[in-house]
């Protein structure tokens, strides 16, 4: 949420000024243009931000702190008097044009506020994964489905890992449990050729395992992945399923050269 602490110090003080301008004649000779004024106060009100922050406060600790607030209004070419003559202008001659203005600087502060929250969120997702299927798999699953194959396209020259981590527990009667998939081109998937990955066979000693395989698409090549996650040597039949897969992600990480 945005802080109105930085506007609220102006306001009170223009209150508290106003009784002597009053009397004074204000014109709007040297006055700050509104555009201007918009772009002097969102600075002013980042800077009071910045300088709530301890580390950043302390950094500046030898400045006084109105002169941190002048210096940004310095950049901009004006002074602390103009600025001071344009506020109280608008706050006393035209008050709805002062509120348009301080609108603005909020429209602007909140579109900032967006970006960051939208940056933060995309920084605290996880790399960006090809995997089509669930992130995890339990055995016996109560839904009575045991089907772990999956069919990823890889359409971008590169290499793409396939990671998982697996769980097999001493009671699961599985036969050479693990993970076997082949690669083969789209035009292809039925008939073509295959080319099948060293199976990777599961520890079946109830404790986590990361296991993962990488396949390599050249340039100009598009590679079709067929595979299953739960693979097995035994004949249908009633005997005890007991794993758990989880973390499952394929990951594009080298470009291909």
């Amino acid at each position: 949420m945005i802080r109105y602490t930085f506007f609220i110090l102006i306001a009170l003080s223009l209150i508290i000024s106003s009784c002597e301008s009053r009397r004074s004649k204000l014109d709007r000779k040297n006055l700050i243009p509104e555009n201007e004024l918009v772009h002097v106060l969102t600075d002013l009100y980042l800077t009071d931000g910045l300088m709530a922050i301890p580390r950043i406060n302390m950094k500046y600790s030898p400045l006084d702190s109105s002169s941190t607030y002048i210096h940004i209004i310095e950049k901009h070419g004006y002074t602390k008097e103009t600025l001071d003559k344009s506020l109280k202008y608008y706050f006393i001659r035209n008050p709805k044009k002062l509120i348009k203005i301080y609108d603005m600087v909020l429209g602007i502060l909140s579109e900032m506020e967006s970006r960051v929250q939208k940056d933060i969120l995309k920084l605290k997702a996880p790399a960006g994964s090809l995997w089509p299927g669930p992130e995890s798999y339990s055995f016996p699953d109560p839904s009575g489905s045991d089907s772990t194959v999956f069919d990823i396209s890889l359409k971008k020259p590169g290499s793409y890992t396939l990671n998982a981590t697996v769980t097999l527990f001493p009671d699961d009667q599985s036969l050479n449990p693990g993970l076997t998939a082949f690669t083969c081109h789209p035009d292809s998937i039925e008939t073509g050729k295959r080319s099948y990955i060293k199976p990777i066979y599961y520890i079946k000693d109830g404790h986590e395992h990361k296991y993962s395989v990488t396949f390599t698409v050249p340039i100009r090549t598009t590679l079709h992945v067929r595979g299953c996650l739960y693979d097995f040597a035994n004949n249908p039949g009633d005997w005890e399923k007991h794993l758990v897969i989880k973390n499952i992600a394929v990951i594009y990480s080298v470009v291909a050269i």
